[in-house]
């Protein structure tokens, strides 16, 4: 199915050049003279690059039909990654380089949303907050308060964060997984 510039609007997922991307914001130009356009800013759902195209009235899109699933991390072999797909609970196989980053913070069970264009993996969402707990951390000094600064502390997927002095091996705390930054002690 192809749209009009028209119908091009936030949210809407497009195929360009055989890649899938969702349109983040638009901006509807009619100059003076000449044919309306369409200045789109676009995701790629694979690789998350952002970019800027523009569209020309008699241009026609393909729409992009992508499937949104639930998925329950389960484990890892080699460089696949397993899911539980939480409709009919058939495991879903999903390649490192789809996973991308968002490895380090996969942890056993975990609920995340899976996108998916003819039946290919385009990528991941983890939730934006995890908890996590620290397995390795430099002990605290008496008198470290939250200004004083950061110090490395290993969480139990293996991932290395930046954590406020205060906290210690053995303490639970919230990530923000968009950032990987440490966000408040949890508990």
């Amino acid at each position: 199915m192809a749209l009009s510039i028209n119908e091009i609007k936030s949210g809407v997922t497009i195929l360009v050049d055989d890649v899938v991307y969702i349109v983040i914001e638009t901006q509807h130009v009619k100059p003076g003279k000449g044919a309306a356009f369409v200045r789109a800013k676009l995701r790629n759902l694979k690789n998350a690059n952002i970019q800027e195209k523009t569209f020309r009235g008699d241009e026609k899109i393909e729409v992009a039909f992508v499937e949104e699933r639930k998925l329950q991390y389960q484990y890892a072999s080699g460089a696949m990654y397993h899911f539980m797909d939480q409709e009919n609970f058939e495991e879903v196989s999903i390649p490192e380089e789809s996973v991308g980053d968002k490895k380090k913070f996969l942890k056993d069970n975990l609920e995340v949303m899976g996108y998916f264009y003819k039946n290919a993996t385009l990528n991941i969402n983890l939730p934006n907050f995890i908890e996590f707990k620290i397995i390795h951390t430099e002990p605290g000094i008496k008198g470290d308060t939250a200004k004083s600064g950061t110090k490395p502390a290993q969480i139990e997927t293996g991932a290395t964060i930046q954590v406020p002095l205060f906290i210690d091996a053995g303490d639970s705390i919230k990530v923000d997984t968009r950032t990987g930054e440490y966000v408040e002690r949890a508990f």
